[in-house]
């Protein structure tokens, strides 16, 4: 931890015959606690999905002090999340991932062909910054371990659209209907928010039984 703030235990929610457990990690600007967090985390556990949630340094320090804080550094984050996976035990299949900002930390450590992981799963990768164009996805060739990114069509972090034609060997991308950076969906889609974050889980759960062979 980059502060003086012990490191705090994760939160760990647990389906009665969990199948695989998920290291979730929060974004850049809501922690573990957030909305989208629990929904998630909700659907996923309805999925027979151990999840084990956790704050980064600066957002745990957030919550602490009640004051708006930056992320910490890359290598901090990298390195918290390491020390989170290494509390979690091996009797299920492991997999990492993170909402946003916390998908692309765990992303870059699939690179590391080392850790226990099975696989990594990114909910709204942030490919770029919205109407930026500097993409964060250079480590993608180089990953170790299979890629689910689960990316809303409008997401302006990098939408369906001019993401059309891009391919990585080890990352797969699936699509949810209209929906934007939190998987929310204009009205007149038709969807809705829940709906697209059940369909998440379950598309979740789909490629981590393919991976592990769960049946």
């Amino acid at each position: 931890m980059s502060s003086n703030l012990p490191m705090p235990s994760p939160l760990i929610e647990r389906p009665q015959q969990p199948i695989a457990r998920l290291l979730l990690a929060h974004g850049a600007g809501a922690g573990m606690q957030s909305d989208f967090m629990q929904w998630l985390t909700s659907a996923l556990v309805a999925q027979n999905i151990e999840v084990w949630r956790f704050n980064f340094p600066y957002m745990q320090q957030q919550v602490v002090e009640q004051k708006k804080r930056p992320p910490n550094p890359m290598p901090v984050l990298l390195q918290d999340f390491r020390d989170v996976l290494a509390q979690c035990p091996s009797d299920l299949p492991l997999f990492i991932g993170g909402k946003s900002m916390g998908g692309r930390v765990a992303s870059m450590l699939a690179v590391d062909a080392s850790l226990p992981m099975a696989g990594v799963l990114a909910y709204g990768y942030p490919f770029h910054a919205p109407g930026k164009q500097q993409y964060r996805t250079g480590h993608f060739n180089e990953l170790s371990k299979p890629l689910l990114i689960l990316q809303g069509q409008r997401d302006t972090f990098g939408h369906q659209q001019e993401m059309a034609g891009q391919h990585w060997p080890s990352v797969a991308l699936h699509w949810l209907n209209d929906g934007d950076h939190s998987f929310k969906p204009r009205k007149k889609s038709g969807y809705s928010q829940e709906q697209l974050i059940v369909e998440a889980a379950a598309v979740t759960r789909r490629w981590m039984e393919k991976l592990c062979c769960i049946k």
